[in-house]
C-alpha cells in the first residue's frame, strides 16, 4: 500500500510540507533589513546571510545556487528579494536565477532605489502580508511519499551514531526509496575511508568514478592549500571526546544513513535534485549548517539529523528532525531532540522497528508536526565557500 502525506502543491509542480513566505537577503548588506521585515509578518521567514558580496567565480556561483535554491524549495510559497543595490549578488541577478528554477510568486526591492531602509521595510512588509494572505488560502492535499526529498545529516557524532542513530536513518532511507521517494546522503569528508563500500553500490561506472572524484578533489584541495591532511582535523575534538578514534570509524558510521540501496546519482553542492530518484549523494562539506543548506537549496523538504553529543541545529525553511542513539544525551538534551534511537543498543527494539518509527515521524512532520528546532525557532544557516570547502 502506498503511504501518503498532506502537503501544498506549488505552481511549479513540486509539493511542500511547510508554507513559508521567504524574505530573501541578496547579500549580507540586506540581512538586518530582511530580519526586521520577517519579524513583523507572521508566516514570513528570513536568515542571516553573511555572503553575497566580494565573491567571484565558483564561490559566487555556489552562493547564488543556494539563495536561489532556497526560493525554489517546495516549502516556500513565494519570495521577496531584498538587495542593497551595489553588491556582487545583485537582487536582479538573484531574481533571474530563481526564475530559471521556479515560477512561484516573486518580488524584488532594492534599498538604494526605495529611498533607504525605512521605506524598504514599510513596502516589503505590506507585500509580505499580501503574500502570506495568498499562501494561507492554500489547503493541504494528499500526496504519495514519492514527492518527498529527504535529506540526512550527522553532527556531533559518537559511537552510538554509527551503532544506532545512523543505521535507523538508513532504514528510513530504504523505506523512502521503496516508496518511490528520494533520500540524500551528504558530507563528502565523511566518506573518506569508507568510499569503497559506497562505490560498490553505484548505479554505473559514471556514478562510481564521480564518487572517487569528489573525495580525491577534497583531499587534494586541503593538501595544496594547507599542507595538512583532512585526517588531522577529523574526527573533531567533540567526536574524540565522545569515543570516536579515527576518520575511518566515523565514516563507516556516517554512510549507514544511506541504507542499503543503489546510489543513483551524485549532485554538486546546492544543485536542484530530482524527486523519485531513490538514493543520491550531494557533494557537501562536513560542516553541518553548510551541508544542510546545500540539500535544502537542492529541494529537500525535510532533514533527518543524527547526533551523539547533541546539537540544536535547525533551518528557516525545512524541519530538522533530531535523532540520538545516546541514552545519556537523550536525557540531557531532550529539549533539542525528537527521537531516541538508543533502545536498539539495549535490545529493546530492532533496527527495523526504529526505521518504521522514523518513517511514521516523517509522515507526521510532513503533515505539519513541528520539530523541536522549529518550536525553538532555530534558523541558523551557512553557505559553503568554494575557496574553503571544509
Amino acid at each position: 500500500m502506498t503511504r501518503t502525506f498532506w502537503g501544498y502543491k506549488r505552481s511549479d509542480g513540486r509539493v511542500g510540507i511547510r508554507n513559508h513566505v521567504l524574505i530573501l537577503p541578496a547579500s549580507v548588506c540586506a540581512s538586518d533589513t530582511t530580519r526586521i521585515i520577517a519579524n513583523q509578518v507572521e508566516g514570513a521567514v528570513s536568515f542571516n546571510h553573511q555572503l553575497g558580496c566580494s565573491q567571484l567565480g565558483e564561490d559566487f556561483e555556489w552562493t547564488m545556487n543556494v539563495v536561489s535554491g532556497y526560493a525554489a524549495n517546495p516549502n516556500v510559497y513565494g519570495t521577496i528579494i531584498v538587495g542593497l543595490g551595489c553588491e556582487n549578488h545583485q537582487a536582479r541577478l538573484v531574481e533571474k536565477e530563481i526564475k530559471k528554477k521556479t515560477n512561484k510568486p516573486l518580488k524584488v526591492l532594492i534599498i538604494q532605489e526605495e529611498g533607504g531602509t525605512l521605506n524598504t521595510i514599510a513596502k516589503a512588509t505590506n507585500i509580505a502580508r499580501e503574500m502570506v494572505q495568498e499562501a494561507v488560502q492554500l489547503r493541504r492535499e494528499e500526496f504519495p511519499v514519492s514527492e518527498l526529498i529527504v535529506a540526512t545529516e550527522c553532527g556531533g557524532s559518537d559511537p552510538t551514531s554509527g551503532l544506532a542513530a545512523n543505521p535507523s536513518i538508513g532504514e528510513l532511507s530504504d523505506l523512502v526509496v521503496a516508496e518511490g521517494g528520494t533520500a540524500v546522503l551528504s558530507e563528502t569528508t565523511e566518506f573518506i575511508g569508507a568510499e569503497h563500500i559506497l562505490a560498490r553500490r553505484a548505479k554505473n561506472k559514471e556514478v562510481h568514478d564521480r564518487l572517487y572524484e569528489i573525495i580525491y578533489r577534497y583531499e587534494d584541495h586541503i593538501d595544496r592549500n594547507t599542507g595538512l591532511s583532512v585526517r588531522e582535523g577529523n574526527p573533531s575534538p567533540g567526536n574524540k571526546e565522545g569515543g570516536l578514534t579515527t576518520l575511518e570509524e566515523k565514516s563507516l558510521g556516517c554512510i549507514h544513513k544511506g541504507g542499503t540501496t543503489t546510489v543513483n546519482n551524485i549532485y554538486d553542492y546546492g544543485k536542484m535534485m530530482n524527486k523519485g530518484e531513490g538514493l543520491v549523494i550531494m557533494d557537501t562539506p562536513g560542516n553541518d549548517p553548510s551541508s544542510v543548506a546545500g540539500m535544502i537549496a537542492g529541494g529537500a523538504q525535510v532533514v533527518f539529523f543524527s547526533t551523539g553529543r547533541g546539537t540544536p541545529t535547525g533551518h528557516p525553511l525545512a524541519p530538522v528532525v533530531k535523532i540520538t542513539g545516546n541514552r545519556e544525551t537523550w536525557e540531557i538534551m531532550k529539549d533539542n531532540l525528537d527521537y531516541n534511537a538508543s533502545p536498539v543498543i539495549y535490545g529493546e527494539k530492532t533496527m527495523k522497528q526504529q526505521g518504521e518509527e522514523l518513517f511514521s515521524e516523517l509522515i507526521e512532520v510532513a503533515n505539519g508536526k513541528l520539530t523541536k528546532s522549529e518550536v525553538f525557532g532555530y534558523t541558523e544557516t551557512a553557505i559553503a565557500r568554494a575557496a574553503n570547502f571544509v
